[in-house]
Order: structure tokens, then sequence, then C-alpha cells
């Protein structure tokens, strides 16, 4: 088992999670499987929604099958959700579970709006008729805004995706806030940026692809035209983030609110790329600029004053520190493969 650096946060202190029934979907993934780890660290029963038996994930790597309970199945399936909530008395849930990829979004939308948009309204139904439940985190995103002339991103900016993925998470997070305000459901939503980070293997995304090409000595393959404008926010702060925010909900707080987190810092593609570049030692590399990305939005980036007003929150790594401690698990990762 792997050192957590986190572990010592007061977001995750055992005096609020030992023994706490925590429901995760999308337990498999980036942020899933991260979360998984550093809640099952502080000592919370975790139930974990898995749908495809992936091999060679972090979840795996983690050993967290031996760790949690898993719960085979799909968002989809509305009957399993209410069971699992119901059987396990879960007492908070982290919706993280969806289909994240803008490339599947834009091949087929039916899949990623039944995963994204139905499967978001079956966890709220759970969650509304077995009533244990003091407490549900949605993850939402920056793609739910949409394009937006003025930025940074507010939380009270309106949700208008327009793409396929962008709108399947507007939708959802519509959803969350309509089952807070209409049937009291104890729901807080987060918005936030490019995730990376360990386990992430993905390689279509560019924080992966690109580690991977320059450690195999390739070009760093660009699929856009290198100038979006992206936040991107180190994982094992996500985790810090969500878990503040769960054990800021007590009672009715912040029910039906929205919180962006983010590192505030905006990069291009390109300067990222460049960045991964230099850490590697690696400049002599050259991205190879492909430009045949679609449907993607320009410019998004967030504010996050309201997390650091109303919840004392600040990320505690800088991108470079967490691309640094990125690298070094790929690194490792990918010279056993």
């Amino acid at each position: 088992m792997e050192d957590l650096v986190i572990a010592d946060d007061p977001a995750l202190a055992p005096a609020f999670w030992l023994d706490r029934p925590v429901f995760v979907t999308g337990a498999t993934g980036l942020l899933g499987s991260n979360l998984c780890a550093a809640l099952v660290d502080a000592g919370a029963d975790v139930i974990a929604l898995v749908r495809d038996e992936v091999a060679r994930t972090r979840f795996a790597d983690l050993g967290l099958h031996q760790r949690v309970t898993v719960v085979r199945g799909a968002l989809e399936d509305d009957a399993l959700l209410t069971r699992t909530v119901n059987e396990y008395a879960v007492d908070t849930v982290f919706h993280l579970g969806a289909q994240t990829i803008v490339g599947t979004a834009n091949r087929h939308p039916r899949s990623t709006f039944e995963a994204n948009v139905r499967g978001t309204w079956n966890v709220f139904e759970a969650v509304r008729a077995v009533r244990t439940v003091t407490r549900v985190i949605f993850a939402s995103s920056d793609k739910a805004y949409g394009s937006h002339e003025v930025l940074p991103y507010a939380e009270d900016a309106p949700l208008r995706g327009e793409h396929p993925y962008d709108v399947s998470k507007s939708a959802a997070d519509l959803i969350a806030q309509s089952y807070a305000k209409s049937f009291a459901l104890p729901v807080t939503i987060t918005r936030c940026g490019n995730l990376f980070g360990e386990g992430d293997l993905n390689f279509n995304r560019i924080v992966p692809g690109t580690i991977r090409d320059v450690l195999r000595g390739r070009n760093p393959v660009i699929r856009s035209d290198g100038t979006p404008i992206r936040d991107y926010f180190y994982v094992q702060d996500a985790v810090l983030a969500y878990c503040a925010l769960a054990r800021a909900m007590e009672g009715q707080s912040h029910r039906g609110e929205a919180f962006n987190f983010s590192l505030e810092q905006q990069v291009s593609v390109l300067e990222l790329v460049a960045m991964i570049l230099e850490i590697l030692g690696a400049e002599t590399l050259r991205p190879d600029v492909r430009a045949e990305a679609s449907n993607e939005i320009a410019r998004q980036y967030l504010s996050a004053q309201k997390a650091r007003n109303l919840l004392q929150w600040s990320p505690r790594f800088s991108l470079r520190e967490g691309l640094v401690r990125t690298i070094s698990w790929y690194r490792e990762r990918l010279a056993r493969t």
C-alpha cells in the first residue's frame, strides 16, 4: 500500500469518517479510486459501485477490492442503487460515476446521456426513497457552464452546455439542484477543472498521453490546435476538496449549492505540454499538433473564491507539484509494462 501524503489532512480526520457508511459511484475512476483509498485509510466503511472489471486500474493496484464492499452494476439500474443505499444504510454518497470522455460522447451521445443524466436521477431517487443519507456530493464539471465570454466562471453563471458531454453535465447539475430544492435532499454540487494525477490510464487525455509519449521518447500528440485554455486540478487536491465539503454539510448546510474547486491558474494545452517536457528534461521533443479535436470549448477556467471564503479551502499542491508527483507515478508504472 503506497503512502498517501494527504492522509494527515483535517478533511480526512478519522473522528468524522470512522465507521461511516459511504457509497461511491464511479469508484474505479481517477477520482473515485483515490477517494476510496483516502476514505478507507480514514476508517470509513466504503461501498463502491463498479460497472466493469478492468485490469490494471489504480483501484486494483491499491488493493481496494479487499478493502471495500464492491457492488457490481451500472448507474442505469435504479433497483440496484436503491437496494445498495438501503441494505448498507448509507450515510454519505459521493456520486462521481459518469461517462467522462468527450470523444466517446461525440461518437455515441445516447450512452453518455443514459449514464450521466438518467444515472444521476436514479441515484437521487434511491436517496429519496431510503432516507438514511445525510449528505450527497454530486460531481458536476466546469463543462456544465458551456461557453461564456465572461470568465472565470462563478457558481451563479448560467449552465448552458451545447455539445453532448457538456449538455449531459448541465442537465445532471440542474437535476441535482432540483432534488435539493424540491425534495430537500441534502445535495451539494462540485464543479472542477480537468483532473489529472495518479491512476489515470485513459491516455487520450492530455496529461497521461503526454507523459507516456515523452517517457517512450516520442513527440507528444496534441489533438487540438494547442490553444484551448483550461483549469488543471490535481486529483489529491480534489479528494481533499470533496471530503472538506462533505464535512461542511452538517444538517442542511449548503443544500443545493455548487462549489467550484480550482487552482485558479489558466493554462493552454501547449503551455501544459511544455511544462511536462521541462520537468522530464525532454525539451528536444516537439509537440505533434494535429488540430483534429471537435466540439470543444476554447476557454474555460474557474473562480474558487466561494470555496475559499465559505469552506476555508485552498489547494495543497501547485500545478507543478501535482505534475511532478504524477510523472513519478507514471514513470514507475510504465517501467513495469
